[in-house]
């Protein structure tokens, strides 16, 4: 069987950065991020890996709601200066990038749901919450920073809804971290007690009448932020990928 291991750029490059900021030579960059590499491969035995960067185009769920993300600090003018050569740097050494036009999170998302769709398994390098709505046996996510797998029962027992409710409760309650606005007034506590109630969004609208007053009037004022809420937190799993397995393929020891 396959393994694949995919790494989530930025996620894991500015994690490794923000470590040791004042050290933002990029060499000492580059032998921290191969460092980190080498324990991954070491760990996991993949046969194939690759490392999935964000490109700079116009993401759709920036086109579909604008305040997306907003806020969030820009990237260490060093780091980005030095990723041109951490990308070369890396290839040199058998990990090979796969540039997304935009953000990566799908890129990534489509090729595990592809690998695991022809029996393959896909071993997602990342602390994104997000794919942990990727429920399929041959998908796992692996926490490199706290050396343990990120798992669909740890999720639901954080958040407390079912795995198949996680996109219903942040369409409801929002992700403060991606500027994802869910239901103004509807915080997580309640998206739990309506989930546990209602089962799911869509039922949660359909039976508003049966909700107090209070609390209807909240759903019915932030209909359609929870509508595009909904929208933006599913991770897309058809994204175009331009690349062959092959190409990321390990050399045999």
């Amino acid at each position: 069987m396959n393994t694949f291991l995919i790494l989530d750029g930025m996620n894991l490059v500015r994690r490794i950065h923000a470590a040791q900021p004042n050290q933002d030579d990029t060499n000492g960059l580059k032998e921290r991020v191969k460092s980190a590499c080498t324990k991954l491969l070491k760990h996991h035995q993949p046969s194939h890996v690759a490392i999935v960067w964000d490109g700079n185009a116009l993401s759709w769920r920036k086109a579909l709601y604008q305040d997306y993300k907003k806020g969030r600090k820009p990237m260490p003018e060093a780091l980005a200066e030095a990723l041109p050569a951490l990308k070369s740097y890396l290839a040199q050494h058998n990990i090979a990038s796969l540039e997304a036009s935009s953000e990566a999170d799908d890129v990534i998302a489509t090729l595990a749901t592809k690998l695991a769709g022809i029996g393959g398994q896909a071993i997602i390098v990342s602390t994104d919450k997000g794919f942990c709505q990727l429920n399929h046996s041959h998908i796992r996510q692996w926490d490199h920073f706290n050396q343990t797998y990120m798992t669909v029962e740890a999720m639901e027992q954080k958040l407390g809804v079912e795995h198949k409710q996680f996109i219903d409760y942040l369409a409801l309650a929002g992700d403060s971290g991606n500027k994802i606005p869910g239901v103004p007034g509807i915080g997580p506590k309640s998206a739990v007690e309506l989930l546990k109630t209602y089962r799911s969004l869509s039922n949660i609208y359909n039976c508003i009448d049966k909700i107090g007053a209070k609390q209807a009037n909240k759903l019915e004022a932030g209909k359609h932020l929870a509508r595009i809420s909904y929208k933006l937190v599913q991770l897309q799993i058809g994204m175009p990928l331009n690349a062959n397995l092959k190409q990321f393929r390990l050399p045999q020891t």
